[in-house]
């Protein structure tokens, strides 16, 4: 063969350096915004799904992880600077931004990437993603179903022993079911020395399980906030004094003294905190953080085995995963599920970047490690997530009682069907009416007639 010259050569490789460096220039990216996992292999599952989505498409995803509060300020912020991420999920989105975002316009619609996977999907999952753009007149796709969580509650097997009472001892009607921690545990407990309170329940405007938790007392006394066409519904008679009875309920806990007095300023994970520390011996909690925190610590590779088998003990006898009771009239209280979005901004520089990282997410082996890696916290909204071993094995006290709790049916919160809910949560109008009899003493029919007239002035406006 004959050789080139060196000079020639020379060239040649300096030429290929300058194509090398023009190319990495021009290589294409995306910025992801997400919230960070509570559990280092969260995070290291959407890493390999970051790297995963590069070495097949090319595209770099230039990730930032964000806890739960400042991606949505930051998100928002960036938004209304017309400079948002190209792709972006936070697990507060969806009752904070997302439905607002989509009316205004501010959406990309995926319809292209959502359609063709429409049928993976559980029910009450995909169709909460189904939102109106008043900017485009149209509904459509407008975000897509990453997971989904329902409120449970927890409650220490031991404590409940300790104060004379067994798990079938538990009543299941709803006044009997929050009286018996209120009236009989706590009491007996507190005769043997233990300063502790029966319950963890939140009443503070900073944290979203207050939002979540007073849902359930809505859905038990049969309120209904809006129709599925968004109208508001609380001019009803009845929808409005069930309102008011499921307000003066939840604070009565707090009234009593069944719930920590810090409980009025408790944050997002306060009520975790509590019963971790075994300060009270019952909290209602929306996702698996609290048995998930002790399955992290008897699998990790720091701890001493020691630790691993206290934690061990405790995720697999003493604490408890357990359903909300019957609502007042005896009939069962259905799971009423918040499903966690994605979105892609209409001002996104690369809009299709973000949509190829949205559909790839969205694949099985991309979308069900990464939801494992949170260890259960939220469950899955593809039947083929849920139906994995990880939720089903019976022999996991906590993953199989979601998963029960799950299978026996869900329906959507009311929020979905008017976009302007975003702006009562975001408010937390519910909390600010909790703190006016808990605070100021006034009567839950005063501060149910402040609540109905801000949410009427919102939806006005």
């Amino acid at each position: 063969m004959k050789k080139l010259p060196h000079a020639l050569l020379g060239t040649l490789a300096l030429a290929s350096m300058t194509l090398a460096s023009q190319a990495a220039q021009a290589e294409e990216s995306i910025s992801v915004w997400m919230t960070k996992g509570f559990y280092r292999a969260e995070d290291e599952a959407l890493l390999a799904v970051a790297d995963r989505f590069y070495k097949k498409s090319g595209i770099k995803v230039e990730l930032s992880l964000f806890s739960t509060e400042d991606v949505v300020t930051k998100t928002v912020g960036a938004v209304s600077a017309g400079t948002p991420p190209d792709f972006a999920y936070g697990t507060s989105f969806n009752f904070a931004t997302t439905g607002k975002w989509a009316y205004d316009g501010k959406l990309e619609d995926v319809s292209d990437v959502m359609i063709p996977l429409k049928d993976k999907f559980l029910p009450n999952t995909v169709e909460t993603t189904y939102l109106y753009n008043d900017k485009a007149k149209k509904k459509a796709y407008y975000a897509a179903p990453i997971a989904q969580e329902i409120v449970h509650t927890f409650y220490w097997r031991d404590m409940l022993k300790d104060a004379g009472y067994r798990d079938a001892d538990i009543p299941k009607d709803w006044k009997g079911y929050w009286g018996f921690w209120c009236d009989k545990v706590q009491p007996a407990l507190r005769a043997k020395g233990q300063r502790v309170y029966g319950i963890g329940q939140p009443t503070s405007v900073q944290a979203n399980d207050t939002y979540y938790e007073f849902m359930s007392y809505i859905n038990a006394y049969n309120v209904k906030l809006v129709d599925e066409n968004g109208k508001l519904l609380l001019d009803d008679p009845k929808n409005r004094k069930n309102l008011e009875l499921a307000l003066a309920d939840y604070v009565s806990v707090y009234q009593k003294g069944c719930t920590p007095p810090s409980s009025i300023n408790w944050t997002a994970v306060d009520n975790n905190v509590n019963l971790h520390n075994r300060t009270t011996v019952m909290t209602p909690n929306s996702t698996l953080s609290i048995p998930g925190s002790y399955y992290d610590a008897m699998n990790s590779a720091t701890a001493t085995p020691e630790q691993k088998e206290i934690a061990r003990k405790k995720y697999h006898e003493t604490l408890v995963t357990a359903r909300l009771p019957n609502k007042p009239d005896g009939t069962p209280l259905p799971s009423a599920t918040a499903v966690k979005t994605a979105v892609i901004f209409a001002d996104a520089k690369n809009k299709e970047g973000g949509k190829k990282f949205m559909a790839f997410l969205m694949q099985d082996m991309n979308l069900t490690p990464y939801l494992e890696g949170a260890l259960g916290r939220y469950y899955p909204v593809t039947k083929s997530g849920a139906e994995r071993p990880f939720w089903t094995d019976p022999s996991d006290p906590h993953r199989s009682a979601a998963h029960k709790m799950f299978t026996e049916g869900t329906i959507p919160y009311q929020f979905t069907y008017n976009w302007k809910f975003t702006t009562v949560n975001a408010e937390n109008v519910w909390a600010q009416a909790m703190a006016r009899i808990a605070k100021d003493n006034i009567s839950p029919a005063q501060a149910t007639d402040e609540m109905v007239a801000r949410i009427k002035t919102i939806f006005a406006n």
